[in-house]
């Protein structure tokens, strides 16, 4: 049987942004579907994961598709647009044809490709109207560009009406919760097979957690704001947290 090397590119939806141990170190749904795949396997598999956050979908794909295809992996899961939808001069045609990029070069690299759409987290934001119609028409357009590539590992996201209530999401409004990336790894371990366990469907709500009104804007929105008008990122000058391979065994505890 092929070992499995799993790579995973994107922003910080990939990178596991809200859902963090006690020291600050980001876990997620990719480190959690890695784990439980090779729980379920049996066997050892290869896990690299290069999302950053903050990052639009095409300095995802030009800084960090072909450094991930470099790995040789076999298996590689991509989602992206979710910080282009917040600007709403980005066209959605644009954002697009990065999602078809992605698919060209796992063709031509022989490569699984698992696609995901991201959570919706529109109910809770400023401008909800905005991001709910933009939002929509992506995830419409993505499946539409990938109708009859049946071969495609599907784990689409944002229709998901439970996960776009707030209990599974963090403070910051815009990033799930450990228990909104417990949901989406339950559900990409069900694309690829797997049965997880039956928990990370529906967790128990977190306490409700972090400032409200005017605090919210203060500490959230407009840090947010102050970057877009310098033209800077929350990801500026990181590196990924898994740039290489790491072995994930059966029965090891996501660190």
């Amino acid at each position: 049987m092929q070992k499995i090397r799993f790579v995973a590119i994107g922003d910080s939806f990939t990178e596991g942004i809200g859902d963090s141990h006690p020291d600050g170190r980001t876990r997620g749904w990719a480190d959690l579907v890695a784990q439980s795949w090779a729980d379920a396997g049996g066997e050892p598999i290869d896990y690299a994961n290069l999302a950053i956050r903050g990052k639009l979908v095409w300095p995802i794909i030009n800084e960090q598709l072909e450094r991930a295809l470099a790995l040789q992996p076999t298996h590689l899961s991509f989602n992206g647009g979710g910080n282009d939808v917040l600007r709403p001069r980005t066209k959605i045609t644009h954002i697009v044809d990065a999602f078809e990029q992605v698919l060209r070069r796992c063709d031509e690299e022989g490569v699984q490709l698992i696609l995901l759409s991201g959570a919706n987290p529109a109910q809770q934001l400023p401008m909800s109207g905005m991001i709910q119609r933009r939002g929509d028409l992506l995830s419409d357009a993505v499946e539409e560009s990938f109708v009859g590539r049946d071969d495609v590992i599907r784990a689409f996201n944002w229709p998901d009406r439970e996960l776009s209530t707030p209990g599974y999401w963090s403070e910051d409004r815009l990033h799930m919760n450990s228990r909104g990336h417990h949901r989406v790894a339950a559900r990409v371990l069900g694309a690829l097979g797997h049965e997880a366990d039956a928990a990370w469907w529906s967790m128990p709500p977190l306490p409700a957690t972090g400032p409200r009104g005017w605090e919210y804007y203060r500490e959230h929105v407009g840090p947010w704001m102050l970057r877009r008008l310098r033209r800077t990122s929350s990801g500026d000058g990181r590196e990924p947290k898994y740039g290489t391979w790491r072995r994930m065994e059966p029965g090891d505890t996501v660190e």
